[in-house]
């Protein structure tokens, strides 16, 4: 369960709460809830019934999913960039899929009926919710053929990188273990591949901390994927760039 933060954030750290119009933002900012999002809070679980929607503002979410033997790969990750329980508002209500917070941080968190209301009125809302929708199903599109023909190193610099993305500076602070985890691939792949970076001096590592060095060098070392999951949301969600 998210906790309600001591120290207030402002919703506009989310891109799409940012994008929206003043009056449709000022309707639904009141209910805004202000939420404490700390590393591996649990938001939702496979079948379970979606009661809030999440807006993060400084944490990211990884969107597992869950095999009946317990492995599990993330199939995509949601930062400050979108919102968390696309299901609800696309008419599922429930979700196949495990959604934990893997950078710890903020956000806000939305009553689904809330949502729902304000989306029916089939305005700007809902537009940029599909448009979203879109480019989150691209994210996920691509992460399943980067796991399946792109090398452990090429997607261990794509996560790295969609995941700068959606943070304030080049310091991540994460354990191989759970990276391994969310890519779906053993730890000793993970452990190789971050040791084949930090000697071409692209990343410095240490226990729980990466430190990114180089990104340009990230970028010509990963797979078209990174490329074309940032073009996608970019060409979808023009609206947001302003706000960033």
């Amino acid at each position: 369960m998210a906790e309600k933060p001591s120290v207030p954030h402002n919703p506009k750290q989310n891109y799409l709460l940012a994008a929206l119009p003043e009056d449709i933002f000022g309707r639904i900012s009141l209910s805004l809830e202000p939420v404490t999002m700390p590393l591996g809070n649990v938001l939702y679980e496979p079948g379970c019934q979606l009661q809030h929607v999440y807006f993060p503002t400084t944490a990211i979410v990884s969107l597992h999913y869950v095999m009946e033997s317990g492995a599990s790969a993330e199939i995509a990750g949601v930062g400050n960039e979108g919102i968390v329980g696309i299901s609800l508002f696309m008419g599922g209500n429930t979700t196949a899929h495990l959604a934990t917070v893997y950078t710890g941080g903020f956000g806000y968190r939305l009553k689904a009926r809330l949502l729902i209301e304000e989306f029916n009125r089939t305005g700007p809302l809902m537009r940029l919710l599909l448009r979203y929708t879109q480019a989150l199903m691209t994210q996920m599109s691509q992460t399943a053929v980067c796991n399946r023909h792109h090398s452990v190193q090429q997607q261990l610099c794509r996560w790295l990188l969609l995941t700068l993305d959606r943070l304030p500076s080049n310091e991540l602070t994460i354990t191989q273990e759970l990276i391994a985890n969310m890519l779906g691939v053993r730890r000793e792949g993970i452990t190789e591949a971050a040791g084949n970076l930090q000697r071409a001096g692209l990343i410095s590592y240490r226990r729980g901390h990466i430190s990114v060095l180089d990104r340009s060098g990230l970028e010509s070392l990963t797979c078209e994927c990174y490329c074309v999951v940032k073009k996608e949301f970019h060409r979808l969600l023009r609206d947001t760039e302003v706000t960033r």
